[in-house]
């Protein structure tokens, strides 16, 4: 059961997101408050594993409040202003819902945050410090990853993009399927192919060979989705796109 609360200074907000709560059976509302302050005085004397949280709040924004954690848990930022999502992944945010949200799309982010309940949780109980990622002998057109109490041979052309969770990482493959398991970012960059691989924001790697185009900070890609681009690696990525494609 993961133990979460909501926050948001919308009436309205706070009873739609319990009403769909209500319909998950692994989610357990533990409260909801108007504003961060409360949640703080909350937090100080209660644990929580997903905090469902609104940006644009007066006094302590969600951004601020998220920052002043000590101990972060899950977090799925909801806002009706989408000029904020880089900036909630920046944070390592599970997920971020764009208000209006369906109960649809609510399922879907709090079924990417109980995979990864699931993970820590069965990490903390039977994986080491952290898992092993390998090329396989056919040098880096496969890696062989721990995860899920098995190792998994995968080819690195089927992974569109690669994503940080804090010490956990999550492939997303070109079926749809995902793949996480306890490893740095930083390392998986390493164990990667520099020739078609690319880091383009501290929490995100791409494929770029599934980069379909790029605008406004983002990189868009060939399963309909598109990451952040970090201002620390836009010079790279841009140099990129001038070397290998022509400018019409």
């Amino acid at each position: 059961m993961i133990r979460c609360i909501t926050i948001d200074d919308e009436p309205l907000a706070l009873r739609q997101i319990r009403g769909y709560i209500e319909k998950i059976p692994f989610l357990e509302l533990a409260g909801q408050f108007s504003n961060a302050l409360d949640a703080q005085h909350f937090l100080a004397s209660e644990s929580v594993d997903l905090i469902f949280v609104d940006i644009n709040m007066p006094d302590i924004t969600g951004i601020e409040f998220v920052r002043s954690l000590q101990q972060r848990p899950m977090i799925i930022f909801t806002t009706a202003y989408s000029e904020y999502a880089i900036d909630g992944f920046k944070l390592d945010a599970t997920d971020y819902l764009l208000k209006p949200f369906s109960f649809a799309e609510f399922s879907r982010s709090v079924g990417k945050a109980n995979s990864l309940y699931e993970l820590m949780t069965n990490s903390r109980r039977h994986m080491p410090a952290e898992s092993e990622i390998e090329p396989s002998e056919s040098g880096n057109e496969y890696i062989s990853i721990r995860a899920d109490h098995k190792v998994s041979l995968i080819k690195t052309g089927d992974i569109i993009y690669i994503e940080s969770d804090g010490e956990y990482v999550r492939l997303h493959l070109t079926d749809g399927s995902t793949i996480m398991t306890l490893f740095r970012i930083k390392n998986m960059e390493t164990s990667l192919p520099s020739d078609s691989f690319m880091r383009v924001h501290r929490s995100y790697i791409v494929n770029l060979k599934c980069v379909t185009g790029y605008a406004r900070g983002r990189v868009f890609l060939n399963n309909n989705e598109y990451v952040p681009i970090g201002e620390n690696y836009k010079e790279a990525f841009q140099e990129y796109i001038s070397k290998h494609y022509s400018s019409l």
